[in-house]
């Protein structure tokens, strides 16, 4: 496995300053929630620091992962750009950068689009990618106060936050995405 320094090195010379800024964001953040929800605190740290990897590469070099990853044939999949340095990132990191640990490739995997079945780790990524501090969006103050008092009720939170901007645009939404709100929202149901 590589350390996070390693990591930290790797995602500054690929990324932004910005997004270089956000992606130690969010590991301080995924780091917070997994202290707080009972996940391995440097796992989710390492899995949130690399989370956007791939997300200042060009959408031709996504692209071209996401097909070798096997997504190419999913025309919902391929129609959402937005999804594919998620996809690209999780490549990268096992493939070219030797990361082995399973937990950790999910997480960078499914922290945009969600899953059925997500993994706490996945869970926690997931929502601090979106509660981290250099966040300014309207409703940010809630969603975080929504993270402190249950994760299910974030996740349900962000997820359908994703689904209304993806309806109002008139665009398709993926299936993962789908699946993920609906395993929230039962999971919320249920006090989880």
């Amino acid at each position: 496995m590589n350390t996070d320094e390693f990591y930290r090195a790797e995602i500054e010379k690929r990324l932004s300053e910005a997004r270089f800024i956000h992606s130690l964001n969010v590991a301080d953040e995924a780091r917070r929630l997994a202290e707080r929800y009972g996940a391995d605190p440097k796992k989710a740290y390492t899995a949130g620091l690399v989370h956007d990897i791939m997300k200042d590469a060009p959408k031709d070099v996504q692209r071209a992962y996401v097909i070798r990853s096997g997504g190419g044939d999913d025309p919902v999949l391929m129609s959402q750009k937005a999804l594919w340095h998620a996809i690209a990132g999780a490549y990268v990191l096992e493939r070219e950068l030797g990361e082995r640990d399973s937990e950790i490739l999910l997480a960078v995997r499914y922290h945009t689009s969600g899953r059925a079945g997500m993994t706490l780790l996945e869970k926690i990524v997931f929502t601090a990618d979106f509660i981290s501090a250099d966040r300014s969006y309207p409703g940010v103050e809630e969603m975080r106060e929504r993270a402190s008092r249950s994760l299910a009720e974030a996740m349900e939170e962000g997820l359908n936050f994703t689904i209304k901007d993806l309806c109002e645009k008139r665009r398709p939404i993926y299936r993962d995405t789908v699946d993920a709100y609906n395993d929230a929202v039962f999971a919320k149901e249920q006090g989880e």
